[in-house]
């Protein structure tokens, strides 16, 4: 194996199939991918994942990031009754826009809830949660954003934001603010097509833009891409653009990991494929990929960045710049030998939390909301 082969990999971020892996998943993770990322497919109970997370650490030749997007609300790949089930970001926005709730302001509310979650993932083994949406919701019939959002003011889903992600961080999970640079806005679901937003970039700036500034000024850990095409200065999705990834690291000056969102999502893989689309994202910027469903395609995307260092098309300090920003993320990882199995539903869906998340729904009114379906489990 190469170096390029080495630093391919670490920037490939990848899914399994079911709840424990196959003899295939465990050759690919020895590959030495950056990280694993958990669905509702992969999860039945606490002590299963974690076992599952020390299955797949034991067998990655370093560190490995395991992964998950536990947002609350709709989006929680862990769910009751074996874990917490938490609110939307719209309604811990809402109890901000109130003053907050059980005498704590919106601020502390929401740090409150990020420290929750965190210690359910760190029991089950989970290292980076894709959390928090920082997209503004400015669009009422927005198909796949709308309640992860916090809210339709710029200021108040960036401070809630950093709040958030600062909770995670503070009790040793990796964030990952989302989706750059905004999806708030769109009328249509990446994970079915290409969404095209007019907007120029005076109103990113007075809008999409404001909360990834606050996370850079912060110092988060990580940020994801969106797979949105901004018709008015580009014509590429941000994931796969040089400029809306320029964009982020030099005028937003955010300095740490940038993962894109899943390639196998028709927004991209319909129409770049997804090994091209790998390399494409690594060369415009991008330092991970996430490639969620399909074993040859992860194969595949790794075989592709390699390739393209090995020939010039992606540029080796590029491929180099994104292996050590991966590797920088990975300090988050945490090693095989440091999560008990046994321990671990016990710290889920603990009293002390379910009491918390049932008081916040009392005050939230949260029991009386009807659930819409999570847009980002894959759907047939």
């Amino acid at each position: 194996m190469t170096d390029f082969d080495r630093q391919a990999a670490r920037c490939v971020i990848v899914g399994i199939t079911g709840t424990s892996p196959t003899a295939a998943e465990l050759e690919l993770v020895k590959r030495g991918v950056g990280g694993v990322i958990l669905f509702a497919r992969n999860v039945k109970e606490p002590a299963q994942v974690a076992d599952l997370a020390k299955q797949l650490k034991s067998a990655a030749p370093g560190p490995l990031l395991l992964c998950a997007d536990q947002e609350g609300g709709r989006v929680q790949r862990m769910r009751p009754p074996h874990w917490t089930g938490w609110p939307s970001m719209r309604r811990l926005g809402q109890l901000d826009e109130q003053g907050g709730a059980l005498g704590l302001n919106g601020t502390a509310l929401v740090e409150r809830v990020a420290k929750a979650i965190a210690s359910e993932l760190a029991a089950c083994g989970v290292d980076l949660d894709f959390a928090p949406v920082v997209d503004v919701d400015t669009n009422p019939l927005n198909p796949v954003i709308g309640d992860r959002s916090f809210s339709r003011d710029p200021k108040r889903v960036a401070r809630l934001g950093v709040s958030f992600a600062k909770g995670l961080e503070s009790s040793g999970i990796a964030s990952c603010v989302k989706h750059f640079p905004g999806h708030g806005d769109t009328s249509q679901d990446s994970h079915v097509t290409l969404p095209r937003l007019a907007h120029d970039k005076r109103r990113l700036w007075e809008v999409e833009l404001v909360p990834f500034v606050a996370a850079a000024r912060a110092g988060l850990a990580s940020v994801m891409t969106a797979h949105v095409r901004f018709e008015a200065f580009d014509r590429l999705p941000a994931t796969l653009s040089p400029m809306s990834l320029e964009l982020l690291r030099k005028d937003v000056e955010f300095k740490n990991c940038c993962i894109s969102d899943d390639l196998e999502m028709k927004a991209i893989s319909q129409t770049w494929g997804v090994p091209d689309a790998a390399e494409l994202a690594i060369a415009a910027g991008c330092d991970a990929v996430l490639v969620c469903h399909t074993l040859r395609e992860q194969h595949d995307a790794i075989d592709a960045i390699a390739r393209g260092a090995r020939a010039g098309s992606l540029p080796r300090d590029r491929l180099a710049e994104a292996a050590a920003r991966v590797e920088i993320l990975e300090k988050f990882a945490k090693p095989a030998s440091a999560i008990d199995a046994a321990a671990a539903p016990a710290a889920c869906s603990s009293e002390e939390n379910r009491r918390f998340a049932a008081q916040l729904a009392e005050a939230s009114a949260l029991a009386q909301t009807q659930v819409r379906p999570d847009p980002t489990e894959r759907r047939a």
